[in-house]
């Protein structure tokens, strides 16, 4: 039996938007084996939301190889390349799909394969939870979240020995420290919450308000994506635009930013949001943290979340100089707590991960049984998995199978990506011009 000493962990993260990517990337080389060197292939899933080059080198998480790729592509890289671990960051429908997929593979050595939540998990838990079932491992970004999601397994009598407690692996950075003559505030914008131009035009006006109340405060507006660019969630709004069209301009201290959520907190003295997860990260490093309530504390909107967590203020109070103070009980259950417990949390994920590879490479690991069969949901799930052109039973459908990626010859496959990227800006066109004002044409 060959040594595995300096022998490599090879790992395939399948991601399918900017975020997601980051997450898994980053995911990835903190639960990989530490005793042997990672070797990292990064993969990305072709959609309305396939990050761009400017995107990537923004989240800041690199890999060995990256390449975009369809579903069944990705499939079949599975099967003629070799790999430990499988991360797969994506939503939940693309995660039961390619569980039916590596199971219909039927690999002698199968790998271990990861999934779970980018961060804030407010909305669909059964749904989602239900779609990512099958994995080997299942992680939870928190001790809050792991009972969640170990309740819902159990009470569909599905196997829940799958989750794993971890941590959001984008934690991290220097903890929160004054510096005399800095005043900055930071609101993280979301591409989705809020949905509405209305909405949207109201928070930003607040922001302006804020920054002509207060000229030595600098005022920042950290923005996700530029239009025209996806996320993990479509933004039919985007601030760029509403930010043209304020009355009197946008004051001096006032500024619209991008970069790496980490370094913009570097400099932040109050970081103010509607849900984002960059709140967490914010909270973790004890930057002073605002949730905001101007739209009420509700479901739709995430901040329900946060209900707790004492960080809950308006622009009102904002304006008027009010700085929540973050609940320490609350942060230590939902994983962000400043005291580094958020890396230790990954050192039970990491031996769980080790654990499961050194049985995969013995051939013991068990199939991927999902929850999700063509028993207990034969309405549901050969839709689902015709969505990402997959049979009932997990093999790729004729059609995906005539356009394997590598069929092509070179001039054909220039003018291919040539028109896909085409038919990606229409569709964003169409998501942030022509929609909103069908819309409205609707609304007369």
């Amino acid at each position: 039996m060959p040594s595995r000493i300096n022998q490599a962990v090879r790992v395939a993260v399948l991601a399918d938007s900017d975020t997601r990517w980051k997450w898994g990337a980053l995911t990835a080389r903190r639960i990989a084996p530490d005793d042997r060197p990672t070797e990292l292939s990064g993969f990305l899933l072709r959609g309305r939301a396939t990050p761009t080059a400017r995107q990537l080198a923004e989240v800041g998480a690199d890999a060995d190889a990256l390449r975009e790729v369809t579903g069944t592509a990705f499939l079949r890289a599975l099967r003629e390349e070799s790999y430990d671990i499988v991360v797969l960051a994506l939503v939940g429908g693309a995660v039961q799909a390619m569980l039916h997929g590596i199971a219909a593979l039927k690999l002698a050595n199968r790998p271990v394969v990861v999934t779970g939540y980018v961060g804030v998990v407010y909305e669909k838990l059964s749904d989602g939870l239900l779609l990512r079932h099958g994995a080997d491992v299942v992680l939870a970004n928190s001790l809050y979240d792991a009972e969640r999601f170990r309740a819902v397994y159990e009470g569909v009598g599905a196997d829940a020995s799958s989750v794993t407690e971890a941590a959001l692996p984008f934690l991290g950075g220097e903890r929160y420290q004054p510096e005399e003559g800095r005043d900055t505030l930071v609101f993280a914008a979301q591409p989705s919450v809020p949905a509405t131009r209305a909405d949207r035009t109201y928070l930003l006006r607040r922001l302006v308000e804020h920054a002509r109340l207060h000229p030595r405060r600098q005022v920042l507006l950290k923005l996700r994506s530029k239009p025209g660019e996806h996320t993990t969630h479509i933004e039919e709004f985007p601030y760029q635009r509403l930010a043209e069209k304020v009355p009197g301009g946008l004051p001096d201290n006032f500024k619209l930013v991008y970069g790496n959520m980490g370094e913009v907190l570097d400099r932040t003295d109050l970081l103010v949001t509607v849900s984002s997860t960059a709140a967490l990260e914010s909270l973790h490093r004890s930057v002073p943290t605002a949730i905001l309530t101007d739209f009420g504390v509700r479901e739709p909107l995430g901040n329900h979340h946060f209900i707790g967590s004492g960080c809950l203020a308006s622009w009102d109070q904002l304006d008027g100089g009010g700085r929540p103070v973050p609940d320490a009980r609350w942060a230590e259950r939902q994983g962000v707590a400043a005291d580094g417990s958020y890396a230790r949390a990954f050192d039970t994920a990491r031996r769980r991960v080790t654990e499961l590879t050194e049985r995969a490479a013995a051939g013991e690991l068990p199939g991927i049984s999902p929850y999700y069969t063509a028993t207990t949901a034969p309405g549901y799930l050969p839709g689902l998995l015709a969505r990402y052109h997959l049979a009932a039973d997990g093999t790729p459908l004729p059609a995906a199978a005539r356009t394997a990626e590598n069929s092509a010859g070179g001039v054909r496959r220039v003018v291919r990506e040539a028109v896909r990227g085409a038919a990606r800006g229409a569709y964003r066109h169409g998501v942030q011009r022509v929609a909103p004002v069908i819309r409205r044409m609707g609304e007369l």
